[in-house]
């Protein structure tokens, strides 16, 4: 049976009968599927939160959304930053490119800032330690194959998707309700709109979706691949992912033709997505590198190669690391083009005995003095099984902005986690649901050497109290 024949059938059987179980047509499309998977979670991650904007929030594309306070569980976008007040610009080209025009940092604010395309590849970083270095400035992103000069006065940015979008963090200074004001209101001095508006653009429309329950977290179902196909129907396919038309043809997923599974293919992409998912957790699971050392339970926020791949832009025709990018894509968002610069990440998934965090648990971070920042850090506790923020809590971290923190005689600062707070630290404290698994982030905001160097170093987090419940949940 020729290549052509074979894929035919494959189709003919997803899109049309029954396919017989464990075929050899079955086991190429779940094989595929898998593969998609890992592959395009990137882009549908980024394309789970643009719907949830569309759908459930008054913003558009070329507008902004964002949260009128810091973030509670109600934002289930992954592993975000309860610490800042952030907002969302997604950006379209496909009529010419669009300016995102940022203010500087001054008494009333400053913001971190990173830009990215679909597939969450950095374009560029801005704010304090970005490209503009605090100073605001005009950043220009240019739609694939733009042949024309860019004006003078714009940082221009050569994007090879059509979509993207900026997460904009206006820093807090604390989190009482005249600086949540004072963040918010600098936040509002950023301006979206089309180079060719320029001249006399129009106000930017702001959405605030604070009280949105936001929900972006990977489904690992057949909806997979109804975000998938919106990407491939509306962006260019990349040189280094032409590879892919063929298999996700024989998915009936090409570009100019519907996507029109019927229930026997959902039963099977279904299953697919939920092996794929099974196997990113394992992976996952497995841990990332360690940071402070090789016994650390504090890690990299991803791969070493998938840092330099994305930084790079894929650039090295050697490397194209997409099990590890499918992997932190499944627990993160955004890309980063200078890490360690304007921000820096770790995060552990287990204790100091190397067992899972559980909810049920009480345990202790001890945040030892001097740390390692000239901005802030905190640190977040999120659901285990999701990546978010975990439901129904009445805040999910502690951070070095909030004054009533309590320390300790010699300058650190002991942070628990747990269903309850021990005697006299709820300031200190991060409520976890008992009844699922938890993990943890640690944020360093305009981090110094000393934490690169590890003269100072993050302890392993400590179980001091037994189980009160299942933790049922991975």
């Amino acid at each position: 049976m020729s290549k052509g024949l074979f894929v035919a059938l494959a189709l003919s059987c997803l899109t049309g009968g029954a396919l017989a179980q464990n075929s050899p047509q079955e086991r190429l499309i779940r094989s595929r599927a898998v593969e998609s998977v890992i592959w395009a979670m990137p882009a549908v991650n980024y394309d789970l939160m643009l719907q949830e904007m569309l759908s459930k929030t008054d913003g558009k594309v070329n507008q902004v959304v964002y949260w009128g306070r810091p973030l509670d569980w109600r934002n289930q976008t992954l592993t975000p930053n309860p610490d800042a007040i952030y907002f969302m610009a997604f950006f379209n080209t496909k009529d010419g490119p669009i300016v995102l025009d940022l203010p500087p940092g001054d008494s009333d604010g400053s913001f971190n800032a990173n830009i990215v395309n679909v597939w969450q590849m950095p374009l560029e970083d801005a704010g304090l330690l970005g490209a503009d270095k605090g100073k605001g400035g005009k950043y220009l992103i240019l739609p694939p194959g733009y042949a024309d000069k860019a004006p003078d006065g714009y940082v221009a940015l050569q994007s090879d998707t059509f979509g993207g979008y900026m997460l904009f963090r206006s820093n807090l200074k604390s989190h009482n309700s005249a600086d949540v004001a004072r963040s918010i209101e600098y936040g509002k001095r950023f301006k979206v709109y089309p180079l060719a508006q320029a001249s006399s653009p129009a106000p930017t429309i702001f959405a605030d979706a604070k009280d949105v329950t936001f929900d972006s977290t990977i489904r690992y179902d057949a909806s997979f691949f109804e975000h998938l196909d919106r990407i491939v129907q509306s962006e260019p396919w990349l040189q280094r992912d032409r590879a892919m038309i063929d298999p996700l043809k024989s998915l009936g997923i090409e570009k100019g033709k519907q996507f029109k599974p019927d229930d026997v293919s959902k039963a099977l992409l279904t299953a697919a997505t939920r092996e794929a998912g099974a196997w990113l957790e394992a992976k996952y699971d497995a841990g990332l590198p360690p940071f402070f050392s090789a016994t650390s339970r504090w890690t990299y926020p991803a791969p070493h190669e998938l840092v330099k791949a994305a930084q790079e832009a894929y650039a090295d025709p050697n490397l194209y690391p997409v099990d590890n990018r499918g992997m932190a894509y499944s627990y993160a968002y955004i890309g980063i083009k200078r890490l360690g610069v304007g921000q820096f990440y770790l995060i552990s998934i287990r204790d100091k005995d190397g067992q899972s965090f559980d909810g049920g648990n009480t345990y202790r971070l001890t945040v030892p003095a001097n740390p390692p920042v000239e901005q802030y850090w905190s640190v977040t506790a999120y659901d285990r099984q999701t990546h978010a923020l975990i439901k129904n809590m009445p805040r999910a971290s502690r951070s070095s902005q909030i004054p009533e923190l309590q320390k300790n005689a010699d300058g650190s600062v002991d942070i628990y986690f747990g269903p309850a707070a021990p005697a006299g630290k709820d300031a200190n404290w991060v409520p976890t649901d008992p009844a699922r698994k938890f993990e943890l982030m640690f944020r360093a905001y305009a981090p110094t050497k000393a934490l690169f160097e590890k003269s100072w170093v993050l302890s392993d987090v400590e179980k001091i109290g037994s189980t009160v419940g299942t933790g049922a949940a991975k």
